[in-house]
């Protein structure tokens, strides 16, 4: 059993002496594990840094084992992460989800592709808290549990929406709140895909994805707490405020 193919490294641990498990995010292969022999050496570990696009093989006896992998470096990311603290914890907080909510060997396509653009934004802080933001929607959207923010869930307009149903994850009006609008979360226009995307709308539309991420996605891990990751990169963008 054997395949080839290109992914974004999520996370590397000793395994015994000189070897390293990997977890790397592939288009075609979803999230898969695997040893890297001599993956403790000083011409490799540089390679294995979380973020890094590399180029992999993989091989095993049979498919259900955990194989090797060879790795080649495509482009690396450290640099940009290394030298920024908002562009650490940003790539902390993405490859900790990933690692946190995809289910090993499952294939999902269209958030790798996204992931993949995400990370090649990484060090333009002037943009990439607000496609950080809509990652997050789209993996809520890949793992199913996306939300619908088209129309009140009460009244059906399609206008004036300001509020998001911790239940349903739909949209509702002031109107349609009535006497619920202390449960509502909120609902920034920045989150619909319209205004300008100011930092504050941003933090309002983190904290939405995130009582979702963690009440929904997290429940239905067991009730796994969410990577810290992911709040160490909220509270380091809400700094910037």
């Amino acid at each position: 059993m054997d395949w080839r193919g290109t992914g974004i490294l999520l996370a590397a641990r000793k395994h015994g002496e000189t070897s390293v498990i990997i977890e790397v995010f592939t288009e075609d292969r979803g999230r898969h594990a695997g040893v890297v022999r001599g993956g403790t050496s000083r011409k490799i570990a540089p390679i294995l840094q979380p973020g890094a696009q590399l180029d992999v093989a993989w091989r095993a006896r049979l498919e259900d084992h955990i194989g090797s992998f060879t790795v080649e470096p495509v482009r690396s990311r450290a640099a940009q992460a290394m030298g920024d603290r908002l562009s650490l914890a940003g790539l902390n907080a993405v490859t900790s989800l990933l690692c946190f909510c995809l289910p090993e060997r499952e294939v999902h396509a269209p958030l790798y592709r996204r992931t993949e653009a995400l990370l090649d934004l990484m060090g333009q802080n002037e943009i990439w808290p607000l496609a950080y933001l809509r990652w997050e929607l789209a993996l809520l959207e890949e793992m199913g549990y996306g939300l619908d923010l088209s129309a009140c869930a009460v009244t059906g307009a399609t206008e004036g929406l300001v509020y998001v149903s911790p239940r349903s994850g739909r949209a509702v009006s002031a109107e349609g709140a009535g006497e619920w609008v202390d449960r509502m979360l909120p609902l920034p226009e920045v989150l619909r895909g319209r205004g300008d995307a100011p930092d504050a709308e941003i933090v309002q539309g983190l904290r939405t994805t995130g009582y979702f991420l963690e009440t929904h996605l997290a429940a239905d891990q067991g009730n796994r707490a969410l990577p810290v990751a992911r709040a160490r990169f909220v509270e380091a963008f809400s700094r910037r405020l």
